[in-house]
């Protein structure tokens, strides 16, 4: 993460709960807003969510954290999956 000027090192790690078929790869990049601090970033965040997903396509989640830091990641997803899930992900500094 880059924040005025620094760049910092994260971790993270995601879970997702519910009925999921098939597969596919997303790459997502993103940016935070309401942070402060860098640390502001580190939390776990989570999602409710459905989609479909037959070829190339476009993806876009916005997700928050407990401490008001929301993130919003866009990306390209290929694949065949479809998805009724809840999303969590968990962002560390490193």
């Amino acid at each position: 993460m880059q924040f005025r000027g620094r760049t910092y090192p994260l971790s993270t790690g995601c879970l997702d709960y519910g009925l999921v078929f098939g597969g596919s790869k997303t790459v997502l990049r993103g940016r935070v807003s309401n942070i402060y601090r860098p640390s502001d970033v580190a939390g776990v965040y989570g999602a409710a969510g459905a989609g479909l997903a037959v070829g190339r396509g476009a993806r876009a989640i916005v997700l928050t954290n407990q401490k008001g830091a929301v993130l919003e990641l866009t990306g390209q997803q290929v694949g065949l999956m479809a998805n009724a899930d809840l999303s969590g992900l968990a962002i560390t500094m490193r």
